[in-house]
């Protein structure tokens, strides 16, 4: 019996919307929707051009850095709530680990 097994080579890609990231394309996107919101031409341009520069910015942190750097850095920067939180995890104002 052969069989032809597919075998995934990258099970731990990150979450792409088109050929970008989810996190390089959420502020585009969340930019265009305030943008549709104002019912404006040209704030819409004006949020467009906000959107596209944020996520600019977002990719050329990113580069050269773990694929999952945008959430580490929100897990360390940002408060803890439980919808957030880790159990496995030290809360994030514990800076200093000893062990």
């Amino acid at each position: 019996m052969r069989t032809d097994t597919y075998i995934p080579r990258r099970l731990d890609d990150s979450w792409k919307i088109g050929f970008w990231d989810i996190d390089v394309a959420a502020p585009v996107l969340f930019m265009f929707f305030v943008g549709y919101l104002t019912s404006s031409k040209t704030t819409f341009a004006l949020c467009a051009a906000i959107g596209v520069a944020l996520s600019r910015w977002i990719a050329r942190l990113k580069a050269d850095k773990h694929p999952s750097f945008a959430i580490h850095w929100l897990y360390w920067h940002l408060p803890t709530s439980p919808a957030t939180s880790m159990q496995a995890t030290p809360p994030s104002h514990l800076r200093r680990m000893v062990g």
